[in-house]
């Protein structure tokens, strides 16, 4: 008996251990040496000095990574760092390095560090594959946060899908998606290419600790920034708190009808798979199925659409659309975010000084000319229209602003008098109107409708 009960109690006590072990915060640099670590890409100068972890870049090599040799899903990252001289670098976590990709070519989710006047950092980028994520123009308030020439700390939450992080306690980035559910974490060293003005700068390292699978309660509340979210058609739970919810539920019709319409087209418009699809017909307005409007109408918003152009299409998403205007069978006025292939569509040279181009305000103001925005026709892309109480609005296109107007402002009456809207009485100027997705003839699809209203 009392065999037992030594025997029952040591395996309670081995279980306590244990379990208290979860839910810990665990060190993942001994101060010493790189154990539990291993370098990946470029040869950049990996080494210890005075407990922390050195990196030094070297002329004409590739971004260099040291990586954990363990990966990680769920987890709590916070860590230390200076920069010796400004450089960019990063935080990879989620992260994958595999012979079937690019001859092992490091790719996945990264914690930017980037000193320059741009101010990007704790942004998330997706090193090795799809770019920037979350741009820190998405977040004004984050982007003061770290100090170029002293220590930083970086926090990386990542729970399910969800991926927060902050800058010395600032919240900079929330990103929702599914690219990645699991990889290393990877300390960067960024190429420097051949510019030898560059070698030998160093980037120190210290206190790197995570909590590997937290409990519910070791995460962060949530906060107010915006959210990016790439799960198609749902509204995460940070989200709704800041107010938004589907325009289109990814499924039906509900919400929507044609222009001019009480009931939505019979035909031309196509839904499978969760995506909204307008079929290719004879590229003209009002094509097979006509323009489709909000039952609701809108004054103050912000909306955000995924929306995928096929080889010289043309479309766009309209606004403070009035249908008490006859346009004589041609698509509902409105003000207009573009949606089209610049290259392949005639429509992109028409117009004065680009102003029909992709994401401009369609025949009155140009979009600013951002290459990082811009992503091959076939691809998702994210547009993003804001119109705030004061009548500022913006034009936002994969994360960057590319345009700004104050609606109803006499510069903005000026773009109306020189444009094919000037004999349109008060264009624009209604306080509220539908929200517009144009037929154009022309096979685009949409996803991820979702608003937000203001006030």
């Amino acid at each position: 008996m009392k065999k037992t009960i030594l025997l029952c109690g040591s395996l309670l006590c081995m279980y306590g251990s244990m379990f208290a072990q979860k839910g810990q915060w665990q060190t993942l640099f001994n101060g010493k040496d790189l154990n539990g670590w291993k370098q990946l890409g470029g040869k950049a100068v990996y080494n210890v000095e005075d407990g922390q972890i050195v990196g030094t870049t070297v002329t004409g090599t590739p971004n260099s990574f040291l990586a954990t040799n363990k990966e990680y899903g769920d987890f709590i990252l916070e860590l230390e760092f200076k920069l010796g001289a400004p450089f960019n670098s990063g935080i990879q976590f989620r992260s994958q390095s595999r012979d079937d990709y690019q001859n092992g070519r490091v790719f996945g989710y990264q914690m930017e560090i980037d000193p320059s006047d741009r101010k990007w950092s704790g942004g998330v980028y997706e090193e090795g594959r799809r770019g920037w994520q979350y741009p820190l123009e998405l977040n004004p308030a984050g982007q003061n946060a770290f100090k170029p020439t002293d220590w930083n700390k970086y926090r990386i939450e990542c729970r399910g899908h969800e991926i927060r992080t902050w800058v010395n306690g600032v919240p900079t980035a929330h990103l929702v998606d599914t690219a990645l559910p699991k990889g290393f974490i990877a300390l960067q060293v960024h190429g420097i290419g051949k510019n030898t003005a560059d070698e030998n700068k160093h980037i120190y390292w210290k206190n790197i600790r995570i909590i590997d699978k937290p409990t519910a309660s070791q995460y962060s509340p949530y906060d107010n920034i915006y959210v990016v979210n790439n799960v198609d058609n749902t509204v995460s739970g940070q989200q709704k708190k800041n107010g938004f919810q589907l325009l289109w539920d990814g499924k039906t019709t509900k919400g929507w009808r044609g222009a001019y319409r009480k009931d939505f087209p019979a035909k031309g418009w196509h839904i499978q798979d969760g995506v909204l699809t307008i079929m290719h017909s004879n590229g003209d307005e009002e094509g097979s199925g006509g323009d489709i409007v909000t039952e609701k109408e809108y004054g103050a918003f912000e909306l955000e659409f995924t929306f995928k152009l096929t080889p010289g299409a043309n479309s766009g998403v309209k606004y403070f659309v009035n249908e008490s205007y006859e346009t004589g069978g041609k698509s509902a006025i409105g003000l207009e975010y573009q949606v089209l292939d610049d290259e392949k569509h005639p429509d992109a040279k028409l117009g004065r000084d680009g102003n029909r181009t992709l994401a401009s305000l369609y025949d009155l103001m140009t979009r600013k000319q951002e290459k990082r925005a811009l992503l091959p026709i076939g691809d998702w892309n994210k547009g993003r229209i804001i119109v705030y109480p004061n009548n500022h609005v913006e034009h936002w296109l994969n994360g960057f602003k590319v345009l700004e107007y104050e609606r109803g402002s006499q510069a903005f009456k000026d773009l109306v008098a020189i444009s094919k809207y000037k004999n349109w009485k008060n264009f624009g100027l209604w306080p509220v109107g539908h929200i517009l997705l144009q037929d154009h003839g022309n096979e685009v699809s949409f996803k991820n409708i979702r608003i937000k209203v203001l006030k």
